[in-house]
């Protein structure tokens, strides 16, 4: 009854929000086209609810290229990704149900054979837009304790955790807590960690 509650509130949140607020995406939209060009929009095969792949949609906030993420990531895209407008088009995923508002968030398909049994858990619910692991410490948490805070929410799940994230997650875009972490423009892989670890 929780699980269809909170496909009810998704569904209502993103729908509400994507209506309110379609002049912000549009001047986003305006000023990413202006700043970074075309296409304007981020789109990247993620791994959702069961192990199934969908299209996750973000702002871009990187330059076009091959060079490193860290010279083709623009102060433009920096104040993006600090204030999290980058991922406004993400409310898509979630009002067709790709994507809830709270759930472990989304990652790359070629970390699938990387996971211990116990991580696979993160794949039984929705992934969301944030996540017990974004509000205890974002990208500057380590993989593993990441994936852990990620199983945590599998197991401890309720709407009242739900309403506390969101409300943690406010504070902490707010003080742009752990929006990077040391050594990287966002997070390491995680498949490149397990590979140096083995």
């Amino acid at each position: 009854m929780q699980l269809f509650a909170k496909r009810i509130i998704d569904l209502v949140a993103a729908g509400f929000a994507l209506a309110s607020l379609w002049p912000v995406i549009a001047v986003v939209a305006l000023l990413v086209h202006v700043r970074l060009g075309s296409p304007v929009l981020f789109r990247q095969t993620r791994i959702g609810k069961n192990e199934e792949p969908f299209t996750m949609l973000k702002f871009r906030t990187m330059l076009a290229g091959d060079a490193p993420d860290h010279e083709r990531l623009t102060k433009f895209g920096k104040i993006l990704r600090a204030t999290s407008l980058d991922e406004l088009p993400e409310l898509w995923n979630i009002f067709v149900g790709n994507m809830s508002l709270v759930g472990p968030r989304p990652l790359l398909p070629e970390y699938l054979p990387h996971y211990t049994a116990r991580e696979k858990l993160r794949h039984t619910m929705r992934p969301g837009v944030t996540g017990l692991a974004q509000v205890s410490g974002r990208n500057a948490l380590g993989w593993n304790a990441r994936l852990e805070k990620d199983v945590e929410y599998v197991e401890r799940f309720s709407l009242k955790l739900d309403l506390w994230i969101l409300w943690r997650t406010v504070v902490v875009v707010l003080q742009r807590e752990g929006i990077t972490a040391e050594g990287h423009v966002t997070m390491g892989r995680l498949d490149d960690e397990r590979k140096n670890a083995a």
